[in-house]
């Protein structure tokens, strides 16, 4: 059965008469009339007894009639859910990572987003770092991206990403004779990272440190062209993942070392807090991003 034959239903029944309803509904009496008795015909049963003042229902029709109001209230319902949906799906969001190589894949992410989701204004935060954890705490940013849980209860936690870490060096450089770096093998480099403090760099706070190296020379380069060229002139190493170089051309001269015999992996999280997780514009950036990273 047809939606514009409940709606005819529940029109005349409140209106009283084919006459009245012909507005209401923007047909003419002849086309309303036309349209009940195709109803009738269809059903095997009357819908409405006619008098020659008013219109009433029969015990079928009644039932049609509620079944009507049912109908159309789960309808206005089912819209006003959406509206509720669309409004969620708005939102500003403030990003910011942790570890500095995430920079180099995050623009053409939110410019994917953007397609994808107009309605998310996405704003990346530049220079926040290892303070992360505690501006998503103060409200300051919205969504880090960290490589290690945070603790605290007011945070969840979703992991988006594993990667491995690499020495990044000249092919003369002595180290390249190594099978694989060991901690004590960074005693003597010139270790090129991104940024200081040195507990917002891997290599350093999930290797070197838990086994008590230091490198001789530390040199803080905020620009990966820059660190690549001194690399190319043999003048120190850098500590990557792989993807975070795709987008360079490497020299032939450039080669990768495995650090420990298992490999230095680490894990990457997003972190938002619990108050936020389930807004629809969270969730979808969150959805995104885990399809994004997970399945490069």
């Amino acid at each position: 059965m047809e939606l514009k034959y409940f709606r005819l239903i529940k029109t005349i029944a409140e209106e009283g008469s084919i006459a009245n309803s012909s507005e209401r509904l923007f047909l003419t009496q002849s086309a309303l009339s036309h349209q009940l008795r195709d109803l009738e015909e269809r059903l095997g049963f009357k819908v409405f007894l006619r008098t020659r003042n008013k219109w009433e229902l029969t015990e079928e029709g009644n039932e049609l009639y509620r079944l009507a109001n049912r109908l159309f209230r789960s309808i206005d319902e089912s819209f006003s859910n959406i509206e509720h949906i669309k409004e969620g799906s708005r939102g500003a969001i403030k990003l910011s990572t942790e570890c500095q190589s995430f920079f180099h894949g995050i623009p053409s992410f939110i410019q994917k987003m953007g397609i994808l989701y107009p309605e998310i204004d996405i704003d990346l935060i530049l220079g926040a770092t290892h303070q992360t954890i505690s501006q998503v705490l103060s409200n300051e940013i919205d969504i880090a991206i960290v490589t290690t849980r945070p603790a605290s209860e007011e945070l969840v936690s979703i992991k988006v990403h594993e990667d491995e870490i690499f020495a990044v060096m000249h092919k003369e450089n002595p180290l390249n004779t190594v099978d694989n770096l060991e901690a004590s093998h960074f005693t003597n480099v010139h270790l090129l990272i991104n940024s200081f403090p040195l507990e917002g760099v891997s290599v350093y706070e999930h290797f070197l440190k838990p086994n008590r190296i230091n490198p001789t020379k530390i040199s803080a380069i905020p620009f990966t062209e820059i660190t690549l060229s001194m690399i190319e002139a043999n003048m120190g190493i850098m500590c990557a993942p792989k993807w975070q170089l795709k987008s360079f051309d490497l020299s032939e001269n450039i080669v990768f070392k495995r650090i420990s015999k298992n490999g230095l992996k680490r894990d990457h999280f997003l972190v938002v807090r619990k108050v936020n997780r389930n807004k629809k514009y969270i969730h979808d950036f969150i959805s995104s991003f885990e399809e994004d990273f997970l399945n490069p």
